[in-house]
């Protein structure tokens, strides 16, 4: 044996109380207490409805599909920890890689009040003062999560080196990681699907059993009509030399829990085949809306506090004829008066996403008769490019959630010709995207980004969604423009001239550099200057100093309205501050 640096677990020991919320199964031995799915559900609406009020976004269907699944995943890791006389985590690595679906491992954790969770805590889900970010963070809530989860597809992989380690340390634990179908299409996901048997087999692997949550249901809505089914991919497992358990009610307590059993019944005999349960879930299960909405309310469908008690109780009771839990009911009564409290102070916003001049530009171009060819990897609402993808569909293409494949397609077409324009989140454009995008400009194919959700603006969603690095990454690689966008009338503009000038290059039979463009995420002006002109590769100037006291403030993109407001303040203290505004981030208008 191999014996590592002993490192201390920081998870939480062994539950002392039952759920809050409990139901119970039956079991070989007799029966099993676990966590109600229901309460679970709707404790998860409840602080989705916190984190709208607060401004950030929140999702509902994902974790819904989940909570049979996590429900009975916990309760027999629990229960075996007990019968065992050990800490559950000395049983079990467990770890989420599903999406936004851990607001569900906090709502369960509440509800047997671990980590230091309980249903007052739940309140603050993704807001700046909680450890409770969308993606579960390990530095953040050290209590609660074994590997951080952000990007779909980037834990399991992970996962392999925890069964490697415990192989090489001699423990009996278990590793299982739950992933979505989605995060089923990213690369990185894939290459753990085919290594994790081929290593089991070759000995070098304690248990593993792996948990896919299928919906067929991605940001955009169904995966087979928007993308292309991933049936054929689950069914390839077993060539790959998993075991495959079929669950198809994986919205079914009992036979969650059948199925489990029989999966660590065959690991614990064979540790040399791993076996994933292939769970067939409902996205949005609990409430007709959401069931039958084409994303499965992927993200949380209630703008308002008044349809809160009805979606509840739906949820909780399927009815709305019966009484709330007292729980539940001062909950909701509790987010009256917030957003009450909200209403009465809160200014509203005259400007407009950035994302809206990202798509005029897309389609004036394309009007004109400009080659423009949409290639998204499932976020296109997100980022403005769904209005592009509205007006031309013939243009238009969805490989799934693979944004790395996403850049790599890209360059295939503008190999032929096409002016490939891509779209994602900036940390999953950049993280995922860097290698292929590199290999573009190699390849002397060049491609259009749009990178939206930069900085800390995301933050809400856990650090890997905050894009402080990526500019700087994207910046470094040869023959590519970096741009960072402040409004919608300079994405308008400066978009359009760049694929003019994109399009000039091709006529002249040169090689265009590619152009990333990133921007943020909230509302800002729709311009910060009446009358403001708008330069490729030149800066604007949006204030100019007349005092004694003279600073220059140079900045970009989402941080131009902070600029200004810094120069307004300063002015109160005699100092006078121009403003400047950089677009383009690696190439400096100097002049």
């Amino acid at each position: 044996m191999i014996k590592p640096f002993e490192i201390k677990s920081r998870l939480f020991d062994n539950p002392t109380q039952q759920p809050i919320f409990k139901t119970e199964i039956k079991t070989n031995e007799g029966s099993l207490t676990l966590s109600d799915p229901k309460a679970l559900r709707a404790l998860v609406a409840l602080m989705d409805m916190n984190a709208v009020l607060g401004g950030a976004a929140a999702h509902y269907g994902g974790p819904a599909a989940l909570a049979e699944i996590v429900s009975v995943l916990h309760a027999v890791a629990f229960d075996g920890a007990k019968k065992a006389g050990k800490k559950w985590h000395e049983l079990f690595n467990i770890v989420n890689d599903a999406g936004h679906c851990e607001n569900i491992f906090y709502a369960l954790k509440a509800d047997y009040q671990v980590a230091g969770l309980d249903f007052e805590k739940l309140k603050k889900f993704r807001s700046v003062d909680s450890p409770l970010t969308g993606h579960g963070e390990v530095h953040c809530f050290p209590e609660g999560v074994l590997m951080s989860n952000g990007p779909l597809g980037s834990a399991l992989p992970q996962t392999q080196g925890l069964a490697i380690a415990d192989k090489l340390s001699e423990n009996s634990r278990i590793t299982i990681s739950i992933v979505s179908d989605g995060a089923s299409m990213e690369g990185e996901a894939k290459e753990s699907f085919a290594a994790i048997p081929g290593l089991a087999k070759a000995g070098h692997l304690n248990p593993y059993i792996m948990i896919i949550s299928d919906n067929n249901t991605k940001l955009s809505g169904r995966i087979d009509k928007e993308a292309f089914s991933m049936e054929p991919s689950f069914k390839a497992l077993e060539d790959l030399g998993w075991k495959r358990i079929v669950l198809l009610e994986g919205n079914n307590l009992q036979k969650c829990y059948q199925a489990l059993h029989e999966a660590l019944t065959l690991v614990q005999k064979n540790p040399t085949q791993p076996v994933v349960i292939h769970a067939k879930t409902v996205k949005g299960i609990g409430t007709k809306k959401t069931i039958e909405a084409a994303s499965g309310g992927h993200g949380f469908p209630c703008k308002k506090v008044s349809e809160m008690t009805d979606f509840i109780s739906e949820i909780y009771l399927g009815t709305s004829s019966e009484t709330l839990p007292p729980v539940f009911a001062k909950w909701i009564q509790e987010l009256e008066v917030e957003e009450k409290r909200i209403l009465a102070t809160d200014k509203k916003s005259d400007g407009e996403k950035i994302q809206k001049g990202i798509a005029s530009a897309m389609i004036r171009a394309a009007k004109e008769g400009i080659p423009l060819i949409s290639v998204t990897a499932d976020l296109a609402g997100s980022t403005g490019v769904e209005a592009f993808r509205k007006e031309f569909p013939k243009q238009s293409f969805d490989v799934g959630v693979a944004e790395s494949n996403m850049v790599s397609t890209a360059a295939g077409l503008s190999k032929m010709g096409f002016i490939p324009v891509v779209d994602t989140f900036a940390q999953f454009g950049v993280t995922k995207g860097a290698l292929p995008l590199t290999m573009a400009a190699l390849s002397e194919a060049p491609i259009f980004a749009v990178y939206s959700h930069t900085g800390f603006q995301d933050a809400a969603d856990g650090a890997s969604h905050q894009a402080l690095s990526y500019i700087s990454m994207s910046a470094s690689i040869p023959h590519v423009k970096v741009y960072n966008l402040s409004c919608s009338e300079e994405a308008d503009h400066l978009f359009y001239q760049a694929v003019k000038e994109f399009s000039k290059d091709r006529a002249a039979g040169k090689t265009p550099s590619s152009y990333v463009f990133f921007l943020g995420r909230e509302n800002f002006p729709k311009t910060y200057a009446q009358g403001s002109t708008y330069k490729l590769d030149q800066i604007q100037v949006l204030k100019k100093a007349t005092g004694a006291k003279k600073i220059l403030i140079a900045t970009s993109g989402s941080l131009v309205p902070e600029a200004l407001l810094a120069s307004e303040e300063l002015e109160t203290k005699g100092i006078s501050a121009a403003v400047i505004n950089c677009s383009a981030i690696n190439h400096v208008d100097i002049a």
